[in-house]
């Protein structure tokens, strides 16, 4: 893991997180936990409306968070339609020690690189689609939105509502890039109170 990275995560503050998000939180930490004690893979697939945003953060938080710990977690992305992964999405993950492979396009696959390993590939999909599970998964909710436009999630074993405030209110303004990067912070953060506090 490169050193941005890795002293980000080490000076997350998970003492401020408030009891009503950890409430939110726990059914994604027991998830996890149970699959770490029955020593099964652990899926993880973030869904949000559009896959462009919120839901391209906690994939990408996921995987290096997990990996900060020593844990394998194959995280995922998806949305009820596809667009594209937004630039600001991550221009803001380029701040936070990403490095970001653009290839361009009508939807990009971009590599987001966080160590000498294979990259983060992030580009805007269908839930189902691949390269997502289609079974032994938990589908993580991380808007409001797809949480009550699409109730069913396919082969999902687990549905968690994991709901975050859209940055893209601040898309256009002096605010932008701090509202991205607050909201990813969040994200991080959460998961690395997640993913430290498991009991294996």
């Amino acid at each position: 893991m490169n050193d941005a990275i890795f002293q980000l995560i080490s000076q997350l503050d998970i003492s401020k997180i408030e009891n009503h998000r950890k409430d939110l939180l726990q059914p994604l930490q027991e998830y996890v936990s149970q699959k770490l004690k029955e020593n099964k893979e652990i899926n993880l697939n973030f869904i949000c409306t559009h896959n462009s945003r919120r839901s391209q953060l906690t994939q990408a938080w996921a995987k290096v968070i997990g990996d900060h710990y020593g844990l394998n977690i194959n995280s995922f992305s998806g949305g009820i339609e596809v667009t594209a992964c937004n630039e600001r999405t991550i221009a803001s993950l380029r701040r936070m020690g990403f490095e970001i492979n653009e290839p361009g396009g009508e939807n990009p696959h971009y590599e987001a690189k966080y160590d000498d390993n294979n990259p983060i590939v992030l580009f805007s999909k269908i839930h189902d689609d691949l390269p997502n599970p289609t079974k032994n998964f938990a589908a993580v909710m991380t808007c409001t939105h797809a949480d009550e436009n699409c109730p069913f999630i396919p082969g999902a074993e687990k549905r968690i509502s994991l709901p975050y405030e859209d940055p893209k209110a601040f898309d256009n303004t002096l605010e932008e890039a701090k509202m991205y990067d607050e909201r990813s912070l969040q994200i991080a953060t959460e998961l690395k109170y997640v993913f430290s506090g498991l009991s294996i």
